[in-house]
């Protein structure tokens, strides 16, 4: 039993419960009454689903007191909180990740083996939590979670989305868009906070009252919070991640109902709460691009009212605010929150300008994600100026002293054009990138060589301006998920040999080189792989049908389909592959061809056609190579469709070669590239974002390189690149991409593909795949020729495992919170 007091109005109050006990009987007693009394089941009628349940919420009370713990602590601390604002969080599932940070996993499995329920069957039911995409939200969870393992006292904030951004089919080898129901049995996991909820005005207009403005006649959605709570591992330290869910002001228009005019009764209802069903609407609509923008304000507008809502229970003026506050913004997604929390201060609390500009300059940093300006967001004014008038005008205010400031440094008309925050060439619009680097008082790129081209390139005149404001924090990977969750088998081998301590402290993972050409070491990895093999074999014949054999080379390239990813290049390989095997029929090729499983995986953005393209060319020659009997084992190819967190759990410890072969100087960072390299898979990549990285900790014996640098990708094109000519001089290239123009993988449509082939060959190939094609394809050859020494490679896969301390996301935190964010680890009691 745990005394404890509660502040209230009058005097604190002493109450007491029962904290949930950790040994065998108390998890069964807990688990059996949360079937009961919460998820109201007979054990006799209890599907698996509940027993998911019941068992969440009884790993879920083992949180809570911690919460409550870390929480007060904060306060009692007056502790400066990180408010980490995100437009994704791709946590993945819960349920195992919470049983790893209490250390309880062996004892529910046994609890609920007890009931006769199996912990790995149900452990499956759990939806992923369609809360994001791509590697930005898989960052996002990274770092909420090293936050809590560090004691750093944070929050995200981010949108509860109702069917994410879409659940991925494959329908005739096409990618088939349909909503992902995450929520239809409920979320244990969250905690509903009808009483946290806050007004969000979009429209209207803007009235100046004496010396203040007023935004009125705005239509206005609720916004309502969902918490989740973030645990750290091996620590008493939680975090809390606040998701925002749209709400309607008013439920239903009863006289429209009273009339019969039903549809009419519930119109406002559904219309406000369009702004969080789905994660990325279609933008390449007019519709679509406001619901993005009203997206993006929604959640920066509750999240910044309700920091400064925290903010003001424990301080009477603002003067603390850049002590107490510190604002990440993840990308541009909610560099709305800078106009917003400057609308808050003038309008709400009458600061000065004066005072609430720098108070803003105080608490804001930046992270860019990404050197393309096609993917640096910009908003029309005229959209800007009709949903968020007062913001539009908070802008071009901001706006106007930065560039009287710049005109005062001797600034040329031609650096205030290019610096400005409103592109006025053509339809004006509003570069929110530029806003992020103006008001944040650091930016920072996501690798070495990103953070360097992103001071060359797209913020060129802003280093130059403030060059002490721009800075790198190469990516992290938490260990818990990537490692110790994702791959037990490894997790054993690494645990025998290095001991425990590397969840916490990754770098202990250099103890392996000390051991790692010893037979005994090198048996125990390979029984680990091969085990992961037969694990993701397992459940592709079960889901997909297919059989692949484990004693393959598994090399596998697995994120967001894109064109400067070029999973195209991986096709390119595959199809030369294949076109060796069956015309070298019962001969052996020079280098000898090792057996291969070739994995795919990852969406297409629902409006990207080309992407799209891409995912039927991998299945259809999928389709061709799987049931060629001349190739048999030799080669199978695998799309996996609606890649997720859990999928990729299952993947990545399955892999021997990680393909990282964007083209160089496009990739930030990628993440995955370390996933991989932390269990146990080689990677053949080029020069670029986090690859440089990795090859200069693995050393340049461990790792297949090649392909054009970033400045030989400059020279290449401003020299008139002609892909043509480059495919009319590969006598190998060219009967490849007329394979695939002329219909070898689409007999029933020949011409399905000449879109890609004249993508490369006729329209530029914008990614230099043809330029790197002969690289690569010798790189291939060279991972053939070292897959045959199995010992040998080996040993270069343990050194990569090795060599990875560098690359946690407890590192990366630890130089955000020191270096950016100058947050202190709470002090907590152990």
């Amino acid at each position: 039993m745990t005394n404890t007091s509660s502040p209230t109005a009058s005097a604190p109050v002493t109450f007491e419960f029962d904290a949930p006990g950790r040994d065998l009987e108390s998890l069964k007693r807990s688990i059996a009454n949360k079937l009961m009394f919460v998820v109201g089941k007979d054990p006799e009628a209890a599907r698996p689903e509940d027993w998911l349940h019941a068992a969440a919420y009884a790993v879920r009370d083992q949180l809570v007191e911690r919460w409550m713990t870390t929480t007060r602590a904060q306060y009692a601390q007056d502790a400066k909180r990180v408010y980490y604002l995100s437009m994704e969080f791709l946590i993945g599932r819960t349920f195992s990740n919470a049983m790893l940070a209490v250390g309880l996993r062996e004892r529910v499995k046994q609890a609920l083996a007890d009931f006769g329920v199996d912990i790995d069957a149900v452990t499956e039911l759990e939806p992923d939590a369609a809360l994001g995409n791509g590697g930005l939200g898989r960052l996002a969870a990274c770092f909420l979670d090293s936050m809590a393992t560090l004691n750093i006292p944070g929050f995200g904030y981010g949108i509860r989305y109702d069917y994410g951004m879409f659940k991925q089919t494959i329908v005739d080898g096409r990618q088939v868009e349909v909503p992902d129901y995450w929520l239809t049995h409920g979320n244990p996991w969250e905690f509903p906070r009808p009483e946290v909820n806050y007004r969000v005005q979009f429209g209207g207009h803007v009235v100046k009252v004496g010396d203040a403005y007023q935004w009125v006649d705005s239509h206005d959605v609720q916004a309502m919070a969902y918490d989740t709570i973030i645990p750290g591992y091996a620590t008493k330290a939680t975090n809390t991640l606040r998701l925002w869910s749209a709400k309607a002001t008013q439920e239903i228009d009863l006289g429209a109902f009273n009339r019969g005019n039903y549809m009419a009764a519930v119109e406002t209802k559904n219309h406000s709460e369009n702004v969080s069903r789905v994660l990325y609407p279609d933008d390449s609509t007019a519709s679509g691009k406001e619901l993005r923008l009203h997206q993006e304000y929604f959640f920066c507008s509750a999240s910044v009212q309700d920091l400064l809502r925290r903010y003001l229970r424990t301080h009477d003026n603002f003067e603390s605010l850049p002590d107490k506050v510190s604002i990440h913004l993840n990308d541009t997604h909610p560099v709305l929150a800078i106009p917003e929390l400057m609308r808050l201060l003038l309008d709400e609390h009458h600061l000065s300008w004066a005072d609430a500009w720098r108070l803003c300059q105080g608490v804001f940093s930046y992270t860019n994600h990404t050197l393309m300006h096609e993917a640096l967001e910009t908003w029309p004014v005229e959209m800007m100026g009709r949903i968020l008038p007062r913001h539009l005008q908070i802008i071009y205010d901001i706006n106007a002293q930065f560039l009287h400031q710049i005109s005062l440094r001797g600034g040329s008309p031609e650096l205030l054009r290019k610096v400005s925050l409103v592109d006025e060439a053509g339809e004006r619009r509003v570069r929110m990138a530029y806003l992020a680097v103006v008001t944040s008082h650091s930016v920072n790129g996501v690798s070495a060589l990103h953070s360097e081209l992103m001071k060359e390139s797209i913020f060129f005149d802003f280093a130059n301006l403030w060059p002490e404001r721009f800075n790198n924090k190469t990516n992290g990977i938490t260990p818990r998920r990537w490692l110790a969750q994702a791959n037990p088998a490894l997790s054993a081998v690494l645990d025998k040999q290095v001991g425990t301590g590397w969840r916490r402290d990754l770098t202990q993972l250099s103890g392996l080189n000390a051991v790692l050409t010893q037979p005994k070491v090198i048996e125990a990895f390979q029984g680990a792989k091969l085990a992961n093999k037969q694990r993701l074999a397992d459940w592709v014949q079960a889901n997909m049908g297919l059989t692949i054999p484990t004693d393959a080379l598994y090399d596998v390239q697995v994120k967001r389909i894109h064109e400067y990813k070029r999973q195209l290049l991986n096709v390119l390989h595959v199809v030369t592959r294949y076109l060796r095997i069956i015309n070298n029929p019962g001969s052996v090729t020079v280098p000898p061809l090792v057996p291969r499983v070739v994995v795919f995986a990852g969406k297409a953005a629902s409006a990207y056609h080309m992407a799209k393209q891409i995912i039927h060319l991998i299945n259809n020659v999928a389709k061709v190579v799987n049931n060629d009997p001349r190739v048999g084992n030799l080669l199978k190819v695998v799309f996996i469709p609606n890649y997720s967190v859990s999928l990729a759990e299952r993947i990545i410890p399955a892999a021997d070669l990680s393909e990282q072969i964007s083209t160089a100087g496009t990739e930030a960072s990628g993440t995955g590239n370390m996933k991989f390299a932390l269990n146990g898979a080689l990677t053949i990549g080029t020069l670029d974002g986090a690859n440089v990285e990795i090859l200069e900790n693995v050393g340049a014996d461990n790792i297949f390189i090649f392909g054009l640098t970033t400045p030989q990708v400059a020279a290449t094109r401003a020299a008139g690149y002609q892909p043509r000519a480059i495919a009319e001089g590969n006598a190998e290239l060219t009967a490849v991409l007329e394979a695939i123009r002329d219909g070898v993988f689409s007999p029933d449509e020949p011409g399905r593909f000449q879109s890609i082939y004249d993508l490369l060959v006729n329209w530029g190939d914008h990614y230099l795949l043809l330029a790197d094609y002969a690289a690569y394809i010798a790189a291939q050859e060279q991972v053939d020729v070292a897959y045959q020494n199995k010992e040998a490679w080996s040993v270069m896969a343990l050194r990569n495992v090795a060599a990875m301390g560098p690359f946690s996301a407890d590192r990366t935190i630890g130089e955000y919170a020191d270096k950016i964010w100058k947050s202190k680890p709470l002090e907590l009691a152990s």
